[in-house]
């Protein structure tokens, strides 16, 4: 099945970012572990095969319409700090929703419903999961401050 030029490309661009995503987590998830934040390890680490889950889509449907998968990822921003981190993260998060929102506005002027559903549904996990919870991160060092935030991710 040959698909739309466009939202092939498009998806490519969105795979780059995925790809990013995935290797900034994974870089963070690791220097967490190696810090000793082991909660912030787990979470992180799961993120990690999120993002490895929504590239694979991608990768799957850009191959179903005839493209080729541009396997180069987006430039990473890996933090110094457990703060630095988390926002270096949430600012990802909130660049891969935005980029989900115009590829799903150019799905549906291409009439390519199949792959819109597939972006809807990495916006949910996005912006339900991924973000939301980086978001209560930071909402809680503000809270209770760094040192006892830290304290809880032992």
């Amino acid at each position: 099945m040959q698909g739309n030029q466009a939202v092939l490309d498009y998806m490519n661009e969105l795979l780059a970012g995925e790809l990013a995503a995935r290797d900034q987590y994974f870089i963070h998830s690791r220097m967490y572990a190696e810090w000793g934040y082991n909660k912030l390890f787990e979470r992180i680490a799961h993120e990690v095969e999120d993002e490895t889950g929504h590239a694979e889509a991608f990768i799957r449907r850009i191959l179903m319409l005839g493209g080729t998968p541009n396997m180069v990822p987006a430039k990473i921003n890996v933090g110094a700090d457990v703060v630095a981190m988390l926002k270096a993260d949430l600012n990802t998060e909130y660049e891969v929703r935005a980029a989900l929102q115009k590829g799903i506005k150019l799905c549906e002027e291409a009439q390519d419903y199949v792959t819109r559903e597939l972006m809807v549904g990495q916006l949910k996990d996005t912006e339900e999961d991924h973000a939301h919870w980086l978001e209560q991160q930071l909402r809680l060092i503000e809270m209770v401050g760094l040192q006892n935030y830290l304290q809880s991710q032992l």
